[in-house]
């Protein structure tokens, strides 16, 4: 097979000036494992070259290990807000590359998806190594390798089957991938008896496997073939050296091992086995590797991309045996090992025996590893990493700053609207008629043009109309209640809505008797208000009944006169407060046992209603529980975290982190300009602008919700990515956030520049 030229050629990068400083993120020893060792050697192999770069090291930290040397930053490997921390720590140290060495386990969040987090928030260029390649992922794991091949510059794999495997599965630009032989030591190769000496060994035909003891490994085939080998050589020993995988200890028993165990003693193997049961640093791991005559690989997994021992085996010039999965079969290639196939321990044996019995040709076969083994030592390695590295530095940048729209615009509205209403979904871009019509999206539609006043009048009064024509033909003056799902055909899915929906077209009734683009709308408005409002006043849900109430403080402004507006004050209010005190607790201050959408409209209701009545309680109860809600809602480097939907309905849940919706966001905004009104204090507009850069890509994932230019707004943040779709809900959100947000900077002379920090 031939190599493909980077694995035994790279030759140093000759063109853009050497990278002088880089962040190098993995594992780090003490904790043990292959990715730590390898993320510390190949840093340290880097760092020795001549003009070599400075490496900072950030380690995922499990909570196992404490005792990590004071040169890396560790990352808890399932506290998102630890991932951004450390991005911003990378922004600032002045490193010019990111190199992420990538393994499956070792991030946190589904499939690793707390990783985006961090990726997504560096503003240099970023180099991924990966360890694994999965042909056949999960959703999750594809999604957040795509999300990482994205945002790498150069992407790094340690064998030609890597390469191919991104390219025809994952449809990689090949142009865009290196592929860079696992580093080895560089050791002098040694005679098998002088290094068995050494470590006080018997002086018998010796066969060596070593690494983390795992199922996939292929122990037991290598065990069952030994039993047929000693029938020919009764004196070759078989040394196992490494512990046990951690994933597979439990309640400190190795049942693993055990069985391993057990295994050789019904094969009477007992005396030409040996386990060396524990994680051996480098230097006595290499003394082994002298001792062994013969290495063997019996991995059961075809698509193991990597192997860093048998790296490690043929850098020390081991005649090797092994199965055929995609490294071994790249670096034993054109005679530099044997392959057998997988799971057969009778030609596992075959040629273990061969190799036992026949010194010259095992010679042989060590010599020409050895050779092989010196293109993948570890100063080739930092070579042709350096080389990597120069490469990704001279690659443009993604510099990612958080810009102020110039405008929130009305295509997204009108792309979503046709002469029966507004449609709910969207696919990407593009409406989708399949789920037709609902009030709540049309109710928010009306409540958008009526407060648009940057908006053209003409546009503003006829989408005007066509929602408010939509929400007059939903009441059903039978029922006495709005209907809200229509299909595509015109025709009304149901004859009355939720309580929810009826109390959202409250209160954007309310709005448009107040603000609505033309006279002739605002006269509609309040007269099917009042139809309306008295025919839903028994409406219990919390949620209903704020919107309620939010419809009635702009009636009541609107027509001061209105006694149905303040009796909905007063009865929502006292609702309200009355919940709060059955669900109180004293880590928990809310109106609800549970958290879910719009949580902000609770408090925000509260504190115009208070305001509105001069309730001075009732302001306090409002300012006291959105401060709560609003703590909730603040990462640890304080962002605005919406509450996700995963933790909808649960109980005295802490809020889940994902999906995250826009509507939280708008609700956000509009609850913090209620309150700085009642309570001008920093901390609302802190909160306010929080929730407003969180559309523009402070957020967890560091990805914009919303484009800046056009106006559309994407339907969430899933823990992979944005959600592209676009539709209604999303839209109107982004619209009226900017609104409200932009009114509460220009009336308190809040510094627009506020927005851009990085």
């Amino acid at each position: 097979m031939k190599m493909d030229r980077d694995i035994w050629g790279a030759k140093p990068y000759e063109g853009d000036p050497l990278v002088s400083h880089i962040a190098m993120l993995g594992n780090s020893p003490p904790r043990r494992c292959g990715l730590a060792t390898y993320t510390r050697d190949s840093g340290d192999a880097l760092g020795s070259l001549p003009g070599s770069p400075k490496v900072d090291y950030y380690a995922m930290d499990d909570g196992q290990i404490t005792d990590y040397p004071q040169d890396i930053a560790l990352i808890d490997q399932d506290d998102i807000a630890a991932y951004q921390a450390a991005a911003d720590t990378i922004n600032a140290s002045g490193a010019q590359v990111l190199w992420v060495q990538h393994e499956y386990g070792i991030f946190g969040g589904e499939a690793g998806s707390h990783l985006l987090a961090l990726i997504n928030r560096v503003r240099i260029p970023i180099i991924v190594t990966l360890h694994t390649i999965l042909e056949d992922p999960s959703d999750a794991q594809q999604l957040v390798l795509e999300r990482l091949m994205d945002r790498a510059v150069r992407i790094v794999v340690m064998a030609q089957r890597g390469r191919d495997i991104l390219t025809d599965r994952y449809r990689i630009d090949a142009d865009k991938i290196d592929v860079v032989a696992h580093g080895a030591p560089d050791r002098p190769a040694e005679h098998p008896v002088a290094a068995r000496v050494r470590l006080g060994l018997d002086d018998r035909p010796t066969i060596l496997t070593f690494g983390l003891l795992a199922p996939d490994k292929g122990i037991e085939d290598a065990i069952e073939a030994l039993a047929i080998v000693r029938e020919q050589c009764p004196d070759v020993h078989y040394i196992i050296v490494g512990a046990t995988h951690p994933h597979l200890l439990k309640d400190g028993t190795d049942t693993y091992r055990d069985a391993l165990r057990d295994r050789a003693a019904r094969l009477g193997l007992l005396d030409s086995i040996s386990f060396v049961d524990r994680f051996v640093e480098i230097d006595e791991l290499l003394d082994w590797l002298a001792a062994a005559d013969i290495y063997v690989t019996p991995y059961r997994n075809a698509a193991q991309i990597t192997s860093g021992t048998l790296s490690y085996a043929v850098a020390l010039g081991k005649a090797i045996v092994s199965t055929p999965y995609a490294h071994a079969t790249e670096l034993l290639a054109e005679g530099h090992g044997e392959l057998v196939p997988f799971r057969s321990p009778q030609l596992l044996a075959d040629a273990l025996a061969r190799l036992v019995t026949d010194e010259p040709r095992r010679r042989a076969l060590g010599e020409r590893a050895y050779k092989r083994g010196r293109a993948t030592i570890w100063r080739r390695n930092a070579e042709a990493m350096r080389r990597v590295l120069a490469e990704a530095l001279s690659a443009r940048g993604d510099k990612r700053a958080f810009i102020l729209p110039v405008a929130a615009r009305l295509a997204p509205i009108e792309r979503m609207s046709d002469d029966t209403g507004m449609f709910q979904h969207s696919i990407f871009g593009v409406a989708d008629r399949r789920h037709g019509y609902c009030i709540d999206d049309n109710a928010r539609g009306l409540l958008l043009m009526s407060l648009a006043h940057d908006l053209p009048r003409a546009p503003r009064v006829r989408l005007a109309n066509v929602y408010a024509s939509f929400v007059q033909y939903a009441w059903n003056s039978d029922e006495r209640r709005f209907r809200n799902f229509m299909g595509y055909n015109r025709e009304w899915l149901e004859t009355s809505g939720s309580d929810d929906s009826n109390g959202r077209t409250l209160w954007s009734l309310g709005i448009a008797a107040r603000s609505a683009p033309s006279e002739g709308l605002r006269y509609w408005a309040a007269q099917l208000y009042n139809e309306a409002s008295t025919a839903l006043a028994p409406l219990m849900s919390p949620r209903a009944r704020a919107f309620a109430m939010l419809g009635a403080v702009e009636m009541h402004a609107a027509h001061p006169l209105d006694l149905r507006s303040v009796a909905t004050l007063r009865e929502g209010g006292a609702l309200l407060m009355s919940l709060l005190d059955r669900a109180r607790r004293p880590d928990w201050p809310w109106f609800e046992t549970v958290l879910s959408y719009d949580n902000t409209r609770l408090p925000e209701a509260l504190i115009r209603a208070g305001r509105c009545l001069a309730d001075d309680e009732m302001i306090a109860t409002g300012l006291d529980t959105l401060d709560w809600i609003g703590n909730q809602t603040t990462g640890r480097i304080g962002q605005f975290q919406p509450v996700g939907t995963a933790s909808f309905g649960v109980a005295y849940a802490e809020p889940a982190l994902f999906d995250q919706q826009p509507l939280e966001a708008w609700a956000t905004i509009d609850a913090c300009v209620a309150a700085y009104a009642a309570d001008p204090q920093q901390l609302w507009i802190d909160r306010a602008t929080a929730a407003y850069r969180w559309f523009l890509g402070d957020n967890t994932l560091s990805t914009p919700v919303v484009d800046a230019e056009t106006g559309e707004c994407g339907d969430g943040l899933t823990p992979f990515e944005l959600n592209k779709n676009n539709g209604a809900e999303s839209v109107i959100a982004w619209q009226a956030a900017h609104r409200a947000y932009c009114t509460l900077i220009a009336r308190h002379d809040v510094p627009a520049g506020i927005l851009n920090d990085a």
